[in-house]
């Protein structure tokens, strides 16, 4: 009867010590059993053939749930297999361009609307990579992505015929296909698409069309800003995007689900999370043109939202309105995004309810990624072993100043210590590989870090510097390099110099970030030096900058008489970051972008406490 007793305590005892001693066990538990059978999944499809890719998945869905809602757009609603005859068509209707042929990339030009995940599934279809262009981007940077793209074909929404006007004549030298969206189109060098797709056959296209088509092969180009200056396509596989169908699955989400989706398409996190990873679950996706927070939770109301996406920006907004009744009057159960500040998770949570937040850490071209799926507040991500036996990463000491990696006396790097802030390096293997850029192996290379823990091992640098803490929880916490992160976009800083550069009165320039209370990521700022006895212009510089998308707009300017450089002749950023744009502690002469005016206008102590407080905003 003793030994009963004692196994009896045992029992009960035994989850209390495990709950104390391991808080995350079961948690942990089961996400290593839900990864086991994603991998299992993953593994099963790899074997069968024919090669079986995302698109198969979604003939799947078509043939399986026909009549089921795929996409609620405005006051259109359509099934998979409204998605699948149509995009039939689009499929059949570019096969009769003499200057296509089934595989050649096409570039997609286009906000969101179903038409271009319609589009997108054509290309498929086709065998075709989609290059997915920022439809924020105009002159230069647009006819850059189109370029380094290899296209044959754009196709454009009918909105954006100016821009597209604005670089035809290029386009034109390049013997270019520019395809409309409307249903009619005057414009030499441009062709209606939107006739030609309506009476153009639905019949399912011959899979001979795609047999050339691997796990290796190119499905889409999505851009990045980096160094560069100028956007950079990196290439996503067709085994990326097999391996991106479970990111819903793997956070609980099902057919019954609702799925708001008002980040852009052209994203990876629109792309891949959002349209990818409903095809997988069945999911119905709400879709909407762009982020609008006054609209945000009406919609969720009215559509039963359930699964909401966001980066760090979009929760802030939506705390950022004003108090209602019935801010907790909804369905949505689950978040799903990243770039999540502590402080906007917490009052998320406390004025919207019990919403399961699943923070996650990715990059378009990286080989790694993370998973909050514990619900910590702040953290990125959590690492476990199994992780890190299959895709080997490391966070390595950096030097912010020589804007390298430190290494040892035998060139290796040295690794962080838990709770110390290092550089995210990833191993680069088959199972983990880096594609890199198109048409830039420069750039490509510069992604590459050698040597890192062993002599001659290659691993992937993600300019990321994160910190481990003793749990096994990640935090991110800054990016190296020259980009830094506004409005959910990465800002290239040597793009907007070039911009400034234009500007007669500006000799030489120095672009940062700096920190805005209240605000997620780093507003743009630049140091300007002036041409000899040449006057600061605010409305020519305003001229300048106005080319380039609005998120990527200095919003402060600083004059100096030099811009500082290192004994490498490298700007130095990191002072003027801290310093930052008060104009108490500044003794240089400060502006700040005023559109109104479309100009910059003096910064004063005044402007600087309203944008400070939120009384202006950004």
């Amino acid at each position: 009867m003793l030994v009963v007793s004692i196994c009896v305590a045992s029992l009960l005892i035994f989850p209390l010590l495990l709950q104390t001693l391991c808080p995350y066990f079961w948690k942990d538990a089961f996400y290593l059993v839900k990864l086991i059978n994603i991998s299992k999944t993953y593994i099963l499809r790899r074997r069968r053939r024919p090669i079986f890719l995302f698109l198969d998945r979604f003939l799947e869905q078509a043939v399986a749930r026909p009549d089921a809602t795929f996409i609620v757009f405005e006051d259109e609603r359509f099934s998979y297999r409204d998605a699948d005859t149509t995009s039939n068509r689009i499929a059949n209707a570019l096969l009769r361009h003499p200057q296509y042929h089934a595989g050649d990339t096409v570039a997609l030009f286009m906000g969101n609307e179903p038409a271009f995940m319609f589009i997108c599934l054509a290309l498929a279809k086709l065998g075709s990579p989609a290059a997915l262009l920022n439809h924020n981007i105009r002159s230069r940077s647009l006819l850059h992505c189109f370029s380094c793209s290899s296209a044959t074909v754009l196709i454009a929404a009918s909105e954006l015929q100016d821009a597209v006007g604005e670089v035809l004549s290029s386009l034109r030298e390049q013997r270019v296909t520019v395809l409309l969206m409307a249903r009619d189109c005057d414009v030499s060098g441009m062709e209606s698409f939107s006739s030609g797709v309506e009476q153009a056959s639905d019949a399912p296209l011959p899979r001979a069309l795609r047999s050339h088509v691997t796990f290796k092969s190119p499905a889409v180009l999505i851009y990045t800003s980096g160094t560069t200056g100028l956007p950079k396509a990196a290439v996503v596989n067709q085994n990326r995007l097999l391996m991106a169908l479970a990111v819903l699955a793997s956070n609980g989400v099902t057919a019954s689900d609702v799925i708001y989706l008002n980040l852009p398409l052209y994203h990876t996190a629109g792309f891949l999370v959002g349209f990818v990873g409903a095809v997988e679950t069945g999911s119905c996706i709400l879709l909407r043109r762009k982020f609008s927070a006054s609209h945000f939770w009406v919609d969720c109301r009215r559509h039963k939202v359930t699964v909401i996406q966001y980066i760090g920006e979009v929760l802030r907004y939506l705390c950022n309105t004003p108090t209602r009744p019935d801010d907790r009057d909804h369905c949505v159960r689950l978040a799903i995004g990243n770039g999540l500040r502590a402080d906007v998770w917490t009052d998320f949570l406390r004025r919207f309810g019990n919403i399961g937040v699943r923070e996650f850490y990715a990059s378009t071209e990286g080989n790694v990624g993370f998973l909050n799926y514990t619900g910590k507040i702040g953290a990125i991500g959590r690492t476990n072993f199994l992780q890190h036996r299959l895709f080997p990463y490391s966070l390595v000491k950096y030097d912010t100043e020589r804007d390298e990696p430190r290494r040892d006396a035998r060139g290796l790097c040295i690794e962080a210590v838990e709770g110390e802030t290092g550089l995210l390096v990833s191993k680069i293997t088959e199972r983990a590989p880096f594609i890199g850029y198109v048409g830039n192996e420069e750039q490509t290379e510069k992604k590459r870090l050698r040597d890192v823990l062993r002599p001659g091992d290659l691993y992937f640098n993600s300019g990321d510097l994160l910190r481990l803490d003793m749990e096994g929880f990640l935090y991110f916490q800054d990016r190296v390099g020259d980009t830094f992160r506004w409005k959910g976009e990465n800002v290239a800083t040597t793009e907007v110099a070039d911009a400034l550069s234009l500007a007669g009165c500006v000799r030489d320039s120095n672009v940062y970030g700096v920190e805005v209370p209240g605000h997620e990521g780093r507003a743009g700022m630049a140091v300007l030096t002036l041409r000899e006895g040449a006057p600061f212009e605010g409305g020519l510089v305003y001229q300048q900058v106005v080319g380039l998308p609005s998120y990527a707009r200095p919003r402060f300017i600083r004059i100096q008489t030099e811009v500082e450089v290192t004994s490498t002749f490298k700007q130095l950023k990191r002072r003027l970051v801290e310093e930052g744009f008060d104009p108490e502690s500044i003794a240089d002469p400060l502006y700040v972008l005023d559109e109104a005016a479309q100009s910059y206008s003096p910064l004063t102590p005044r402007v600087y406490g309203l944008l400070s407080s939120g009384g202006i905003k950004l």
